[in-house]
């Protein structure tokens, strides 16, 4: 019988491991062609700013009722119903034919993704709170694994000069094989109808919940604004070919997957404020050195040290977040999530209006006064 548990407790690590690596995967091939995409609809920077505006609007915007679908329906229906509508959207990313017409799609495509992040990171805490040991950001490492592989992936189509529509309908498919397994693994997590909740569904991050949150809205800005912008810079600021550019940000998904597979074990040997810190300085010290001394190697190396750097402490806030007392997991994962989540889809159009204002190097330098922020802040969690 206890054997019969822990098979089923290690499917359903492997299905939200899945949920996780296709987010992170089909994320970075379709940001992996930004360039092809700004030239197909023959877009400046700050156009395509205001598309990943509309990205960020359709995410944050539905964030808030996350918590409230989860208690409704549970964070297995709702992890698959956004999984499999992202995987829709993505191939229609070429059809569109107008920029207005595209940032309605990003509007659509955000509010999956965004209530996606939310389920996924439910199911992720509840496994975790079965094992009784710190283990969340593994789930994280594999949507790093994703996105290393699917910028790869980006890349080699890139290279191929593959047309959107075929790039993105066989990552599609690939994706929805590892979709069909997880459905029949996941968490069936909903709830009794006799369970009782004090307290609206629909919540803001209460005072407790604040600290952590801005320090997700740091980091997360700074993962949104490697993820979208670091293929751009390559190619326009380190002057790197057009096939060198996408391994800046598989370097950065790469970063990020070491960092996570490590998490856990130094969660444990120095705590989550130290963790934080550490991490705030060596994602800075990366970002400085990539803007500085914009060559394709050194930025290369930059952005590894970035996403070395940040690739704990969204993690670490979700875990705390999702192991708030008198708050189910989704619901206290959609508090910190609504302002963290912000800063990973707001970032990289902001990033989009500075650069067209004034350039792309200063545009980025405003993240590296977000990572000394954020690692303050972490200090005086330490003191609390």
């Amino acid at each position: 019988m206890k054997e019969n548990i822990s098979r089923t407790l290690l499917r359903n690590r492997i299905a939200v491991k899945i949920s996780f690596f296709t987010n992170g995967f089909i994320l970075a091939n379709w940001v992996s062609r930004l360039p092809r995409i700004q030239e197909l609809y023959s877009a400046d920077n700050g156009t395509i700013g205001l598309v990943l505006l509309g990205l960020s609007i359709g995410a944050v915007s539905i964030m808030p009722f996350a918590g409230w679908a989860i208690i409704k329906n549970g964070s297995r229906k709702i992890t698959l119903v956004s999984l499999i509508m992202y995987c829709m959207i993505v191939p229609l990313i070429p059809y569109m034919g107008y920029i207005p017409a595209l940032i309605a799609l990003y509007i659509v495509m955000g509010i999956f993704t965004g209530v996606l992040d939310v389920a996924m990171n439910a199911q992720a805490v509840m496994i975790e709170q079965q094992y009784k040991k710190p283990i969340m950001t593994s789930f994280h490492a594999f949507f790093s694994i994703g996105m290393a592989l699917g910028a790869w992936c980006g890349a080699l189509f890139a290279e191929l000069n593959v047309e959107l529509i075929l790039h993105f309908t066989a990552i599609v498919l690939f994706s929805l094989i590892g979709v069909a397994w997880a459905s029949r693994n996941l968490i069936y997590d909903k709830p009794d109808p006799s369970l009782k909740h004090d307290g609206p569904l629909f919540r803001l991050p209460n005072r407790a919940l604040v600290n952590i949150g801005i320090i997700t809205f740091c980091c997360m800005l700074g993962e949104g604004a490697m993820s979208e912008w670091s293929v751009n810079f390559m190619e326009n600021v380190a002057l790197s070919g057009k096939a060198t550019a996408p391994i800046a940000l598989s370097a950065f998904a790469t970063a990020m997957t070491i960092g996570r597979l490590l998490g856990d074990r130094m969660r444990t040997f120095f705590g989550d404020a130290k963790i934080i810190m550490a991490g705030g300085i060596l994602a800075t010290v990366g970002l400085l050195a990539t803007l500085s001394i914009a060559t394709p190697i050194i930025s290369i190396a930059g952005f590894f040290l970035v996403g070395l750097g940040l690739s704990t402490i969204v993690p670490i806030a979700y875990s705390i977040s999702g192991h708030t007392k008198d708050l189910p997991p989704g619901v206290g994962l959609a508090m910190v999530t609504t302002v963290g989540y912000s800063g990973f889809l707001i970032g990289p159009p902001v990033i989009g209006f500075i650069a067209d204002w004034q350039t792309l190097r200063i545009a980025l330098g405003v993240v590296a006064v977000l990572f000394v922020i954020m690692t303050i802040l972490a200090f005086r969690y330490k003191q609390n």
